[in-house]
């Protein structure tokens, strides 16, 4: 089978530092080509403006139906690299082949003429797919549907918000049929429902419908659920190409990872003048915080506080945790817990609770408030963002089971099944 893309020592090189050059009369061009070796030499010989490849002899294959995941940080080539894949920037050197109609989505807007409603932006941009006008038609109602925009759909889509502009977006790209749909990490910009029903679109066309997708994404439960293979970039080069939890293992490995582990000295410390938050950790229960965290274990947190207030009250330690769509998952405090606190004045103090083992589904989880109550109910401090940590899927599935694991939690629960009665069984004269 022949691969629908195949890049080969595929580069991009821009130039920065580069300044415009104004418009010159006779006069002065004269002048200036005379200066020209003057200042050459005065330079040493280096020229002011500098250049960079964005990419650098990537090469790589991709066939027929698969779901690439393109990962790496920020600065890394995966934007310049879509962007070249939907012929929005030519490259430098090297060879692209595709093999197929490409939709794509890479930031808000492209592709979309600000002066022309939604209805005439979607004839536009089948037409630019090469589809026809009864194939447009037909899929028209289901574009509309998606981007629930039936109201504003003869509206100039420049009066569009950010949000009905990316739905829009979006349902063209994924329902006018290309056999190559590409997708930047824009989908961060929508709402958590949105998100979730793009994902979703993304599956029913690459398992249903057979299409390949190239997926940029910061998020590693999402390329490791929803990718068949991924690319790494690292400063514009492919260092890894393969299967998914292997080259994502590998990302995360190099520090990349959520920062699940955070510590500050008593004099940088954040806090106020009654409370400042010396430590905060999360780890796998009785593992090293460094140590990644998988679904089925027990999580424990850590927290280490200073309190300067010298008056004896009780003071409670309460954190919300949220998952990736900022779902609250539960709120944590040992007001709820049978752990009476001390009635402390000042001093540093410890405080850790553990999530037992068989609760967290897979995914990435965020401290989002962190606070420090006194008495039961006063906030003394109140810390967001405190820390991160992601839940790593199983290698080995126990059970064997393959279906998806839906809810914010994924509970072991205690079954009890009896007997009651046998089937009666019916004799047919």
């Amino acid at each position: 089978m022949r691969p629908i893309i195949r890049v080969e020592n595929l580069s991009k090189q821009y130039r920065i530092g580069a300044r415009r050059v104004p418009y010159l009369t006779l006069r002065e061009s004269i002048i200036n080509a005379a200066r020209s070796p003057f200042n050459w030499f005065s330079r040493n010989g280096h020229s002011e403006d500098n250049t960079i490849w964005a990419l650098k002899d990537v090469s790589f294959e991709v066939m027929p139906g698969e779901v690439v995941g393109v990962i790496g940080r920020n600065g890394a080539g995966k934007s310049t690299l879509l962007k070249i894949l939907s012929r929005i920037t030519e490259p430098t050197t090297g060879q692209v082949d595709l093999y197929g109609r490409v939709g794509s989505l890479l930031e808000v807007g492209t592709g979309f003429h600000s002066e022309l409603s939604g209805r005439e932006n979607i004839y536009l941009n089948g037409a630019v797919l090469g589809m026809r006008r009864s194939e447009i038609e037909r899929k028209f109602d289901e574009v509309v549907a998606f981007a629930e925009i039936e109201r504003f759909i003869d509206t100039p889509v420049k009066h569009y918000s950010s949000g009905m502009y990316m739905r829009l977006a979006f349902a063209v790209a994924a329902h006018l049929e290309p056999e190559i749909l590409v997708v930047d990490e824009v989908l961060a910009v929508g709402d958590a429902e949105f998100q979730k029903r793009c994902l979703g679109k993304m599956r029913e066309v690459s398992i249903q419908e057979g299409r390949t997708v190239l997926f940029v994404s910061h998020n590693m439960t999402a390329v490791n659920n929803f990718c068949q293979k991924c690319m790494l970039l690292r400063k514009g080069q492919l260092q890894e190409f393969g299967e998914t939890s292997r080259v994502v293992g590998k990302y995360l490995a190099e520090g990349n990872a959520p920062d699940q582990f955070k510590k500050w000295a008593p004099d940088g410390a954040p806090g106020n003048d009654l409370a400042k938050l010396l430590l905060a950790a999360v780890s796998r229960a009785g593992r090293d915080y460094a140590d990644p965290i998988y679904e089925g274990d027990a999580v424990e947190f850590e927290f280490e506080f200073e309190l300067k207030d010298g008056r004896a009250a009780r003071h409670d330690v309460t954190f919300h945790l949220v998952d990736e769509m900022e779902n609250l998952v539960f709120v944590g405090s040992t007001v709820y817990s049978d752990l009476q606190l001390p009635k402390s004045g000042k001093g540093i103090y410890r405080a850790n609770c553990r999530i037992p083992k068989d609760l967290l589904i897979e995914g990435t989880y965020r401290i989002s408030r962190l606070l420090f109550l006194k008495d039961m109910g006063t906030i003394v401090y109140e810390n967001r963002d405190t820390l991160t940590f992601e839940v790593r899927p199983c290698s080995a599935n126990r059970l064997g089971w393959q279906g998806g694991k839906e809810g914010i939690v994924k509970p072991k629960l205690d079954w009890e099944t009896n007997f009651i009665e046998k089937e009666a069984t019916i004799n047919a004269d």
